[in-house]
């Protein structure tokens, strides 16, 4: 390395000459291609000024242009596009592998790894192919007791010539790596808030004027920002994950797959800048092959709203299995958000869809009203009474029972979908409403519009400034069950009940062109039967449903669940539920207001095996 050149007393930097165009430099250099400085052009770069006020106005540029980033790499392009080639004609920036977090203990040891460099472009590179040689190790594992950290630790830059640099520079570089023959060097400690977290390089070619002591200051300035903009980024980051976990686990991973009808979901923020809110929606299977389709927003959209909004949706899951009425669920929640506080405020809508009798319950709580789209094409906005908020308190929520014909959809969302700065909520409705209408003529009046597709076109009609608030939509396509494909018995609760549950499977079976499938299916339901006779004091309930699956539910007055156990030897019973848990494709049993249902399913031959849902019970 080449001495430094000695400034003269008092010498201030070269100012800038505006007239004198630079070269091009090299846009997005990959860290892989960081090249070696080559040799000195014709007309090389300058200095940023000779007066204080050109360095004052050079920094505050630099600065403000560092200042823009958000995350951490467009701080780091930042500050490589604020000094090459007006400060210097090369930069390497090395950032700690991985960066620490806040008051997180740094992960030993040391480590720098090269995160970006930046150099001039020179003309007769421009045709070439071939990159040159990297200036520096993609790695570098600092000692605790070398001279790198010791420049580190020392916090302010150092000329590339002095006795400190000398030792560092070949430590950070690497093996066999170093700066070319008569190319001058500042050495930048980048210094967070708490602890040092890289360190930056700045590369001058022989034929410009060397560095004096006020680059020093300027350096020092520019790695000052550098860091602390970083640490910001790096603390954004991590708030930006958290939020996004939140959010991630607040909201359902899959959708359930229940019998009679098919879903879709979108979830989209306000803003990538804030990815929490309050908006949710789920669909929770229910006994009787019915689905509670749930779609709710919380005002707000920080954390406490998050917050709110999965306390609110474990609730609305737990009424849900209790297999409350809507209008019942909606009560029990609006007193959940007041223990939660006096200001919890939000709107929710709770519908019941139960595709053997085609028909949908639905009870809302100052929710945007649901849109029904019809088989031919007409879509309406469904008269739902409004209700009042949850959590105002102290108000009656009503519940109506609608018609759900076979291949109409059903369309819930919140009211980001539908209401702006732009646009009032009704005229929104009715904007929703003629899309989904057109959409629908384009797939003609036989045929629904696919569901995935639906929904991708609903957001599609959002435009400029219309993205206020988060959006959740979760749209149900009804299939429904044909009467033809469900069997239903009352069983008096007595000892003849399993024979005669045998008997009526086995005629609906024959019925269905199902008869392989009559031993096992008439062994599960005897047993399930048995178990359910001997705690009924009511009739006992037994029904069949034929759709891509063989589903069996038996209902009884009793609220205690099953639950299998292993039976010894010479025990008589208690292998009831074990049968069931071998030979059925899934099982499980639901806790009613009147008692229980205990169900299972078993695939029908020659229909593929479906996976089962998250959740399910085996």
């Amino acid at each position: 390395m080449t001495e430094h050149t000695t400034s003269h007393e008092g010498r201030q930097p070269t100012a800038a000459r505006p007239h004198e165009p630079t070269r091009p430099r090299q846009q997005d250099a990959d860290v892989a291609a960081a090249g070696a400085i080559p040799a000195p052009p014709p007309a090389p770069p300058v200095s940023p000024g000779r007066s204080e006020g050109d360095r004052l106005r050079f920094v505050g540029a630099a600065t403000r242009r560092i200042a823009r980033g958000i995350d951490l790499d467009e701080i780091v392009l930042g500050l490589c596009r604020a000094t090459v080639p007006t400060f210097s004609d090369a930069i390497l920036v090395f950032l700690r592998d991985p960066l620490p977090v806040g008051d997180e203990r740094p992960v030993v040891p040391f480590v720098l790894r090269l995160r970006r460099t930046d150099r001039l472009r020179l003309v007769d590179e421009e045709d070439s192919d071939e990159q040159p040689e990297p200036l520096a190790a993609q790695l570098c594992e600092m000692d605790s007791g070398g001279a790198l950290a010791e420049v580190l630790r020392g916090v302010r830059p150092v000329f590339g010539d002095s006795a400190a640099a000398r030792a560092a520079l070949p430590e950070l570089l690497g093996p066999d790596r170093t700066v070319p023959t008569g190319h001058r060097t500042i050495l930048a400690p980048l210094r967070g808030r708490r602890r040092v977290i890289g360190a930056a390089v700045f590369v001058r070619r022989p034929d410009r004027p060397a560095f004096e002591p006020n680059d020093l200051l300027v350096a020092a300035q520019l790695a000052t920002h550098t860091a602390l903009g970083i640490d910001k980024a790096v603390l954004y980051g991590r708030e930006a994950y958290i939020a996004d976990e939140l959010q991630r686990t607040m909201l359902p991973d899959s959708l359930p797959q229940p019998t009679g009808v098919k879903l879709a979901s979108r979830y989209l923020p306000a803003a990538e800048t804030a990815r929490v809110g309050g908006d949710w929606y789920d669909a929770i299977p229910l006994p009787g092959s019915r689905v509670a389709l749930v779609v709710g927003d919380v005002m707000g959209h920080s954390m406490t709203s998050a917050a709110i909004m999965g306390q609110l949706r474990t609730t609305a899951q737990t009424l849900a299995q209790l297999d409350l009425p809507p209008a019942e669920v909606l009560h029990h929640l609006d007193e959940q958000a007041q223990r939660l506080g006096s200001d919890r405020m939000a709107t929710c809508l709770y519908a019941v869809y139960d595709p053997v009798r085609h028909r949908i319950t639905i009870a809302n709580a100052g929710h945007p009203p649901p849109v029904l789209l019809h088989l031919g094409g007409r879509a309406e906005v469904l008269r739902v009474p409004p209700g009042a908020p949850i959590g105002v308190g102290g108000v009656d929520f009503e519940a109506v029972e609608l018609d759900a014909p076979a291949g109409a959809t059903l369309l819930l969302y919140t009211d980001g979908l539908v209401e702006s700065r732009l646009r009032d909520v009704w005229t929104g409705i009715e904007q929703l409403r003629e899309r989904l209408a057109a959409t629908a003529q384009l797939t003609g009046p036989d045929h629904s519009p696919p569901l995935e597709a639906l929904c991708d076109d609903v957001l599609d009609m959002l435009g400029p400034g219309d993205r206020d608030d988060d959006i959740a939509l979760l749209a149900a396509r009804f299939d429904g069950i044909a009467p033809s494909d469900v069997a239903y018995w009352f069983l008096d609760p007595e000892e003849q009940a399993p024979g005669r549950a045998r008997r009526l499977v086995r005629r609906a079976l024959e019925r269905w062109g199902l008869e392989e499938m009559s031993d096992s299916v008439e062994l599960l339901v005897s047993e399930v039967v048995t178990n359910a006779v001997r705690y009924a004091e009511r009739p006992v309930t037994l029904r069949l449903l034929r759709t891509d699956v063989l589903r069996c539910e038996v209902g009884d007055d009793s609220p205690q669940l099953p639950r299998q156990r292993r039976a010894r030897d010479t025990d008589e019973g208690g292998r009831g539920l074990f049968l069931v848990n071998r030979l059925a494709r899934r099982w499980g049993a639901t806790r009613l207001s009147t008692g229980k249902v205990v169900w299972f399913e078993i695939a029908v031959p020659g229909t593929p095996p479906a996976q089962a849902p998250a959740g399910s019970a085996r």
